[in-house]
């Protein structure tokens, strides 16, 4: 069932600037987690690829977990040490607004579920987060477009519902370049 209401957010009128990506298999961590929480697997990885893609040295873009995007700007860390110390440079200058990791979810308004800011930075951990979030939308919504663009910008105000809306496209657009 969820999977077909995929499918029907998927065959909105997309166009090629929303297909970033070529096509790319779902890692079976990102698919195990989905099953935990009853998303599907495409959804969940297609937002982590929103998130925090990065192009490896091999040339696949997958996402990255040492990233940090600080009051707006985004920072990727060659190791998740190196991540934890740039994490814990703005805490302690009192900067809250902070996405973390995979899923970047934001320590501001998620710190009660991300945990210290060591925790927040563990993969498994943070993709959990994230689905938890993503799951609670979709509980709040019954749809997978509204979920993601919630997960995104889930404020009233129109500038927020048309941030979401655009944010849905894009990862529906991931997600269709993704292999089964």
């Amino acid at each position: 069932m969820i999977a077909k209401l995929w499918v029907v957010v998927l065959g909105m009128g997309l166009s090629m600037a929303d297909r970033p990506l070529h096509a790319e298999p779902i890692p079976s961590s990102y698919q195990q987690i989905a099953h935990e929480y009853d998303i599907p697997p495409g959804v969940l990885y297609s937002v982590a690829l929103q998130e925090s893609r990065m192009r490896l040295r091999s040339r696949q873009i997958r996402p990255w977990p040492w990233t940090l995007n600080v009051a707006g700007v985004p920072r990727r860390y060659p190791t998740r040490i190196a991540a934890y110390k740039g994490l814990t440079f703005y805490l302690e200058r009192g900067i809250r607004s902070i996405d973390v990791g995979l899923m970047q979810v934001n320590w501001r308004y998620h710190q009660d579920k991300l945990g210290t800011p060591w925790q927040a930075l563990d993969p498994h951990h943070n993709v959990r987060t994230g689905a938890k979030i993503l799951a609670s939308e979709y509980h709040e919504t019954q749809d997978w477009f509204e979920a993601i663009g919630r997960y995104h910008s889930p404020g009233p105000s129109v500038q927020q519902k048309r941030r979401a809306k655009k944010y849905a496209r894009s990862v529906a657009g991931i997600s269709n370049n993704l292999s089964k």
